[in-house]
């Protein structure tokens, strides 16, 4: 089925659809979207359960408790929301529950601005929370992204039992665009060996928590958790590369942005400069050693953010040094133009600096 949807309401119809049994949220621009339409939409098609809590700090905890009975569990918020989830994150993931988490990104810091951004990335890909834990997080670049990986996150949640956030903005969720949905899929009744569901015959009960006194426990979970973050770059590393082949500049830029660059990188070409453009998919596993290879081609990488300067960090420690890498960047709300990105590599390169 094809429809011309609003990525928050192609999150929400995704959701739906991929059977999910509980959403857990609360109201915040610019994703309000995603709770309305479930609430008018979900529990009637589904029986998926539908709550708008009292506050992100509660969604986020209710997530915890059904995620342990082994259940498809999500919320969405936008960036101050998401802030306020951090402790709430690090209790799941230390927990090894599978959940998925949205964030409609918008400007900060503080209350900001309901305009689009990408200046959450440290906090999604670093650990917003306390503790050495990884979310595993996609970063969809169209509204057909938006809904695809909202099926994509909870394989890979229950793959891993790992929390999975999308990492997406004010305009993505907003914007309207056709979208291809995949076939309705029936909620599952399974009941997972680790889950919590009472204390059945054939088994003792299950005890979840992130709660372990002794310390040499506690580093016997972590090191356990280490292991499986590398086991996840291992196998779940996602990119696309476009106009990369012949590329003597590359524009690396995640999420809407690399669209943009890509139209910057069109008009570059029409001007006889060959840019290509790298977009990390997977933010946490971040794919290194995929951006690293195109260094001994390229003269130089011009990174691109609705940020200060974020990815651009990963970015360098990918090229380790080989080539030049600057950086483009919009704040407060303020999507950047083709022709301001290119612009800014035209300087770049005029000035020796690529």
């Amino acid at each position: 089925m094809i429809k011309l949807m609003k990525g928050n309401e192609a999150l929400a119809e995704a959701a739906i659809r991929v059977g999910a049994d509980a959403y857990f949220g609360y109201p915040i621009t610019p994703q309000s979207e995603v709770l309305e339409y479930l609430a008018r939409e979900a529990e009637q098609r589904t029986g998926m359960v539908v709550l708008q809590a009292e506050s992100e700090v509660a969604s986020i905890n209710m997530v915890y408790g059904a995620a342990g009975t082994g259940k498809k569990v999500w919320t969405s918020s936008s960036s101050p929301g998401i802030s306020l989830m951090q402790e709430g994150i690090s209790y799941i993931a230390s927990a090894e529950l599978p959940c998925l988490i949205v964030n409609v990104q918008r400007g900060g810091p503080g209350l900001g601005t309901i305009q689009p951004a990408q200046s959450d990335y440290f906090q999604t890909v670093k650990g917003g929370g306390h503790g050495d834990y990884k979310l595993i997080v996609l970063a969809p670049a169209t509204v057909q992204e938006m809904s695809d990986f909202v099926k994509l996150s909870f394989e890979l949640a229950f793959k891993y039992r790992n929390p999975v956030m999308i990492l997406t903005d004010g305009a993505l969720g907003q914007m309207m665009e056709k979208v291809e949905f995949f076939e309705q899929q029936e909620r599952t009744t399974e009941k997972l060996d680790w889950a919590t569901v009472g204390k059945p015959e054939d088994r003792e009960h299950n005890v979840i928590t992130s709660l372990h006194i002794k310390p040499d426990k506690m580093e016997e979970i972590n090191i356990h958790l280490q292991k499986k973050y590398s086991t996840i770059t291992e196998n779940e590393i996602r990119y696309e590369e476009i106009m990369c082949d012949d590329a003597e500049y590359i524009i690396t830029a995640f999420g809407l942005v690399a669209r943009i660059c890509t139209k910057a990188a069109e008009i570059a070409r029409e001007k006889g400069i060959k840019v290509g453009v790298f977009r990390p998919i997977s933010l946490f596993p971040f794919p290194y050693e995929q951006i690293k290879l195109h260094t001994a081609n390229i003269k130089g990488i011009l990174d691109v953010e609705m940020n200060a300067g974020q990815m651009i960090e990963d970015v360098k420690l990918a090229v380790e040094g080989k080539v030049p890498v600057e950086f483009h960047g919009r704040m407060g709300g303020i999507v950047p133009t083709p022709d301001e990105i290119l612009e800014a590599l035209e300087n770049y390169i005029a000035g020796g600096k690529l």
